[in-house]
This record gives structure tokens, C-alpha cells and sequence, in this order.
């Protein structure tokens, strides 16, 4: 399953002052940012990836206490609907079809439409062509993002460069123009009682009880951000020797059905991994996700499922930076840095000229040690 694809946490700056504008301290007025009284409107422009539209969350809950008057809006894709359903801090959702709105008239009168609602504040958090180009429609009298290119600055009243940090405070590190600073606010993703009782019959007919078995993403489109399979396979047929009543649940994405069960032959405990009979969608995932003991794997959209659903996680990263990890002991990361010295670190990038080291290097004799504490301790799982 694929990681968020979007602006590195771990980007290179510090708090800078804003153009043409300076920072202020917190509380304290800045020029050209409307009374909160006075806002009736706000839209939060985050378009992809799923991931990334999960790590907008606390940003909206916190643009919903700022402006406790005010509805706010999403402009997102469509496929990423699914984590903002139900979301009480969330008024109405912009969906972006791009298949619809390749059509010349119908995305004029789709940016006209977001027009008449007469936003107060925008927030833009990637600067894709069409956030740009809601951001330029709407015309805010506040129209906040990251520090943009010299020809962007025209189209944005106000820019911060947060501090390094973990993504979602990033982002949220936007918002500081408005007074708003991030108090460890976690994603947030709202199921229904109704998706919670069909992940619950789902689980069951697969033999899967709550809290007794450890959701994996083995998978990703990027071999930088990929644990080997083998590793994998091992990982689990070790923890299936220790711990006798463990299930291992292996949902896919689109596409990944063959690779999770090439992963499945792998394991001598195949019997103990068990594999949805479909496609899930995002939602029925994440409902079974909810009940799980632990999410281990790549970093990738279920890991911020996860921390959004109040389960513990346990991700190995390769290419991607600590950054994406939340800031608590229930959420950890491993990484081959920490055992050895490496070529390179947290790249970010897609291919490698040293041959993957920092995922081949991070054997599984490494890993198991840390993985089976953090069972015992923010799973609940004992070893027998």
C-alpha cells in the first residue's frame, strides 16, 4: 500500500519570517488575518495522498476550535474521501473527479460553485495546479501555505516554514499565522457503529479474534520503502513459535493480491496468515485495523489508519524519514541506523544506488527483538 507522497517533514529550514509579513508570537495579532469572529468560512486544500489527507486531520480540528463559528471546507480527491467521512469538525467535502472535471466548462463551473461560498481563509497545503487554482478562484482574504516559489507569491497573503517535525505538526505548522499551534493532536478517522460490527463479523468469519492478532502492510509501489518479503515471512513464522494464539492479517490495495500471497507460500505458518477474500475498501480496512493488537509493516496509509484509530505501531522505514512516526512510545520505527552505521539515511527517494542497504541490512533478528516488546507492552499480547 502506498505511503503519502507530499512535503517532507524533515525539509530543510527552520521558523523563518513570512513574506510580506513577519511571525509573531503566539496570541498576538498578525497583518492581514481576519478576526476569528468574523470568520464564517474556511477551506483546507489537501488533495492527495490518502495518507496525507488522514495527517490534515488535527490541522482541521484545530482550524475548527480556532473558528468555533465557522464551517469548514475540504477540497480533496475523490479516493481519499473515505478518511473524512463522518468527520464532525468537517462541514462539506470539495471532491476533486478528475475524470468530470476534464471538461473545460464543468471545472470552471466547479471552481465557481466553491466561489460563491466567499471563503474567509484558505489553507493550501500542497500547491498542485488546481489547489492553486481554487486557491486564486476563492480569492481569501487570508490564503495561507508553505513558503512558495518567488512566481506563487502573488496568489498567498501569508507563508511558514515549520520546524522539522512529525508531518501532521508540519502541516499544522502552517496555521501559526492564525495564532493556532499543534498540542500533539493525532490524526483522527470516525467510523460508524455499523462499519465497526461488519469489520467484527469479517474478522470472525476468518477466524480472527480482537486484539489477538497483528495487522501487516508488507507492501508498497516504492522497493526504497519495501521490507524484503523473505523478511517478512520469517518475522512472522518466529512470532507464530512464541506466541501460539497470534493471527497475522494481511490486507492488500488494488493490484497486491498476488504479492501477499507470494509473502503467505513464504511462511511455514501459513495457516496462521490470513488474507481478506477481497478487496477491501478503505473504511472496512480500517475497521479491521481498529481491532488489531498492533499494526507492524511499511510505512504506508495504514499506519496513519492506525495511529488515527488509537492502535499501536511498529514501522520499518528505509527511504522515509522518522518524521511520519507520531511523537509517542505506542508508535515506534525502525530503522538499520540504529544498529550500524549507514551510507545514507531517510533519502526520501525512490531508487538507490547502494542496493537498498537500509532495508536489506535490517535483518530479522534485528527487528524481532523490538517488535516482540512492543507486543508485550502496547499490545497486551504475552508470550506463552
Amino acid at each position: 500500500m502506498r505511503a503519502g507522497a507530499g512535503r517532507t517533514p524533515f525539509a530543510k529550514g527552520r521558523f523563518c519570517d513570512m513574506i510580506p509579513v513577519s511571525t509573531t508570537p503566539a496570541g498576538e495579532p498578525v497583518h492581514g488575518i481576519p478576526d476569528p469572529a468574523s470568520v464564517r468560512r474556511v477551506l483546507v486544500c489537501q488533495l492527495r495522498q490518502i495518507g496525507d489527507v488522514l495527517l490534515a486531520t488535527p490541522s482541521i480540528e484545530l482550524l475548527a476550535r480556532h473558528y468555533p463559528g465557522a464551517d469548514i471546507h475540504v477540497f480533496t480527491e475523490k479516493k481519499c474521501l473515505p478518511m473524512l467521512e463522518n468527520n464532525p469538525h468537517i462541514h462539506r467535502v470539495w471532491p476533486l473527479d478528475k475524470k468530470r472535471l476534464a471538461n473545460p466548462v464543468r471545472e470552471m463551473a466547479y471552481y465557481h460553485g466553491m466561489r460563491s461560498e466567499r471563503f474567509d481563509v484558505v489553507v493550501d497545503f500542497q500547491q498542485l495546479p488546481r489547489c492553486r487554482s481554487v486557491v486564486f478562484w476563492t480569492w481569501a482574504r487570508a490564503r495561507l501555505s508553505f513558503p512558495p516559489p518567488w512566481y506563487l507569491r502573488p496568489l498567498y497573503t501569508h507563508w511558514q516554514r515549520p520546524e522539522p517535525c512529525y508531518a501532521a505538526a508540519y502541516k499544522a505548522g502552517v496555521l501559526a499565522p492564525l495564532g493556532i499551534r499543534w498540542q500533539g493532536e493525532r490524526p483522527r478517522l470516525f467510523l460508524t457503529g455499523e462499519e465497526r460490527t461488519a469489520a467484527a463479523a469479517l474478522l470472525a468469519s476468518l477466524n480472527l479474534r480482537p486484539k489477538e492478532f497483528i495487522s501487516l502492510d508488507v507492501t508498497h509501489r516504492h522497493p526504497t520503502r519495501r521490507w524484503p518479503a523473505g523478511y517478512y515471512a520469517q518475522v512472522i513464522d518466529n512470532l507464530a513459535d512464541s506466541f501460539p494464539d497470534l493471527g497475522f492479517f494481511l490486507p492488500f490495495g488494488p493490484g497486491e493480491e498476488d504479492d501477499i500471497l507470494a509473502l503467505r507460500s513464504l511462511c511455514r505458518h501459513a495457516g496462521r496468515v490470513t488474507v481478506p477474500p477481497g478487496l477491501l475498501s478503505l473504511r472496512a480496512m480500517a475497521g479491521c485495523i481498529e481491532q488489531a493488537a498492533m499494526q507492524f509493516g511499511n510505512c504506508s496509509s495504514p499506519r496513519h489508519m492506525a495511529v488515527a484509530l488509537g492502535v499501536p505501531t511498529l514501522i520499518i522505514l528505509g527511504a522515509t524519514s522518522p518524521g511520519w512516526t507520531f511523537p509517542s512510545p505506542e508508535h515506534a520505527h525502525v530503522t538499520a541506523e540504529q544498529f550500524m552505521p549507514m551510507p545514507c539515511r531517510h533519502c526520501n527517494k525512490n531508487t538507490c544506488p547502494n542496493g537498498l542497504a537500509c532495508l536489506e541490512r535490517l535483518t530479522p533478528d534485528l527487528v524481532l527483538p523490538r517488535l516482540t516488546e512492543h507486543l508485550r507492552e502496547y499490545g497486551g499480547i504475552a508470550r506463552r
